[in-house]
């Protein structure tokens, strides 16, 4: 039973070492061909635009909610006897 045990430990380290060396060769490969994205130029260009304008939207977003943080607490302020 114990060699069966490390038997498969091998196997299984064997194995995940040419699924690692695999993976990295392919990887390789693919970034020298043209680069990770499938996506063209002006895909890439539209992605970065619109997460521009999110990151935009956001920053307001945070300005009114700091805002409204601050005409709440004024008014539990008001309505706090002092």
């Amino acid at each position: 039973m114990e060699k069966v045990l490390v038997l498969a430990i091998v196997f299984g380290g064997i194995v995940l070492v040419l699924s690692v060396i695999g993976g990295t060769i392919l990887m390789g490969i693919r970034i020298i061909k043209g680069g990770i994205s499938r996506k063209g130029p002006g895909r890439e260009a539209e992605e970065v635009r619109l997460l521009q304008d999110l990151y935009q939207g956001l920053l307001k977003m945070e300005k009114r909610v700091e805002a409204l943080e601050t005409i709440l607490l004024d008014q539990e302020r008001k309505d706090r006897p002092s």
